[in-house]
């Protein structure tokens, strides 16, 4: 009978331990959500072109807001017909994007001979803001002149020159 008795009495002891780790026990729930946005986008308006050049050994500098300059003894661009690369990048209204470049320099050719183009650089420059969901992007370069006089005549060009990359931040 003692036995019994203390058989019960240890199981009512247990229970009423394990059951006070069970009211002393918490929760917190929490919510799921998502926001879908717009994808971000890139399109190409313009090419960078660096105009029609005399034979000379330097440099021609379109910057991105489609200034140009030269330098070196004899180098003159003749036309004004140049332009800054242009881009539209299109995305969720207000967000930021990073804006990166492929590895510079790269090579213009005629088909046989080469120019060297490298510096590149942005409008804006490094990050940009998508206000209304749009902004317009610019890139300009320097094109080396390395032949000089004797830099054959031609048009040179590379059709998958520079790419530009946008990512969301």
């Amino acid at each position: 009978m003692k036995t019994r008795f203390f058989r019960i009495l240890g199981m009512a002891i247990a229970m009423v331990a394990f059951s006070a780790n069970v009211f002393g026990q918490n929760f917190a729930t929490s919510a799921a959500s998502a926001r879908i946005i717009a994808p971000i986008a890139i399109s190409k308006s313009a090419d960078l072109h660096f105009g029609t050049i005399t034979k000379a050994a330097g440099t021609v500098t379109v910057t991105p807001a489609g200034g140009r300059s030269t330098t070196g003894p004899g180098l003159s661009a003749l036309l004004p017909l140049h332009s800054a690369a242009a881009f539209t990048v299109t995305g969720e209204t207000g967000f930021t994007y990073t804006i990166s470049l492929s590895a510079g320099p790269i090579t213009i050719t005629d088909g046989t001979n080469t120019m060297s183009v490298d510096g590149f650089t942005t409008t804006p420059n490094g990050t940009g803001t998508l206000t209304g969901g749009t902004q317009a992007l610019t890139l300009g370069a320097t094109l080396t002149v390395t032949g000089g006089a004797a830099q054959p005549s031609g048009l040179y060009t590379n059709a998958n020159a520079v790419t530009v990359t946008v990512n969301y931040n």
